[in-house]
């Protein structure tokens, strides 16, 4: 009798430690979405949780898509910060999908636009080639920054995206910055999109990045 128990309580152990395995086996498997943006994706001026990277999450549970989310976003960063640091995430997360949300600073520095446009090209070539599938996010910048800068640094975007065969958002804050009162979804400093406006930023990226998720 004693040997018996011995026996189930083998078996008992063993099928804990499997289903243990298993669940840790599925966590590693499933899709994971590595995010390279800068202050509109790193919840500047937001509370915690509260940003359109961490709706995100939610939104793949209420959907019930296996899938995790990996933000690496910082505030500030550049295109040549997000090139020079996505080398090393590429192999740390080891990505199925890379969305890259920056472009702003850039423009806000006065960076040359065909930097800007090599540094994402780069980016999304090396995500391509690490496996992973890429969603890029498109910036506009306002009107008085020049009719011809503003249509040459949206442009680059759709540059981009053609030539690395990404998918793209064509603007990542429409129904934000492009409503009557522009004002309104914005912190104080009238940059950041305040918390209200979180939930209009991932409807604008959901459509393309479901997409790129596996399906079932």
């Amino acid at each position: 009798m004693e040997g018996i128990l011995k026996l189930k309580r083998r078996h008992f152990t063993a099928l804990a430690l499997a289903g243990l395995a298993g669940a840790a086996m599925a966590q590693t498997q499933a899709p994971l979405i590595l995010v390279v943006g800068d202050s509109l994706s790193a919840e500047y001026g937001l509370k915690r949780g509260t940003g359109w990277v961490a709706l995100l999450d939610e939104r793949l549970k209420k959907e019930k898509v296996q899938a995790r989310v990996v933000n690496a976003s910082i505030s500030g960063d550049t295109t040549s910060g997000g090139r020079s640091r996505l080398a090393a995430l590429l192999k740390q997360h080891r990505p199925t999908v890379v969305v890259i949300e920056l472009g702003g600073n850039d423009a806000l520095r006065g960076l040359p636009l065909n930097m800007t446009r090599e540094n994402l090209a780069t980016m999304a070539r090396l995500s391509s080639e690490a496996g992973a599938k890429v969603l890029l996010l498109g910036m506009e910048m306002p009107p008085n920054y020049g009719a011809r800068y503003a249509q040459e640094f949206r442009d680059l975007y759709t540059t981009v995206a053609k030539a690395e065969r990404t998918a793209l958002v064509p603007f990542f804050l429409k129904n934000v910055a492009d409503t009557k009162d522009p004002t309104a979804l914005f912190q104080s400093d009238r940059i950041h999109p305040n918390e209200s406006a979180q939930s209009l930023m991932l409807a604008n990226v959901w459509p393309e990045l479901r997409k790129l998720l596996p399906r079932g």
